[in-house]
């Protein structure tokens, strides 16, 4: 066995972790108001593998220059979930679309999130 392998993330079997129904809503409204500018990523960065934090940060910076570049201050979004659907591709992954109506359209979010050191993370967050 390698020390990358020991000392590594541990992968944790779905019946030792919450349901993740609540978490997947939970970083769907976060992700969207760290876009819009009125949460800070980092309040969302122990719930994110390295890989999907980044590309939220990247992401919310670019909105972030956008409405600068536009004028628009930040202002919290106005939204609701419409439907969550949580699939278990296998143990310890869940795989789930969260279906968002807001004043000027619907959106998708698709999650992906990984049993990891007896937690949930997200390794994959898009916004469609």
């Amino acid at each position: 066995m390698m020390l990358a392998e020991f000392f590594g993330p541990q992968p944790t079997p779905a019946d030792q972790l919450p349901d993740p129904a609540l978490l997947v809503r939970s970083l769907t409204r976060g992700a969207l108001e760290a876009l819009a500018g009125v949460r800070e990523v980092d309040q969302l960065a122990r719930w994110f593998s390295e890989e999907a934090y980044r590309s939220l940060v990247t992401r919310a910076n670019l909105a972030a220059r956008a409405r600068s570049a536009r004028g628009v201050p930040p202002a919290r979004p106005t939204f609701v979930i419409r439907t969550v659907r949580v699939t278990h591709p296998r143990d310890g992954i869940v795989e789930a679309v969260v279906v968002v109506a807001g004043p000027g359209r619907t959106r998708a979010v698709a999650l992906r999130l990984e049993g990891l050191d007896r937690r949930w993370r997200a390794t994959s967050l898009a916004i469609l």
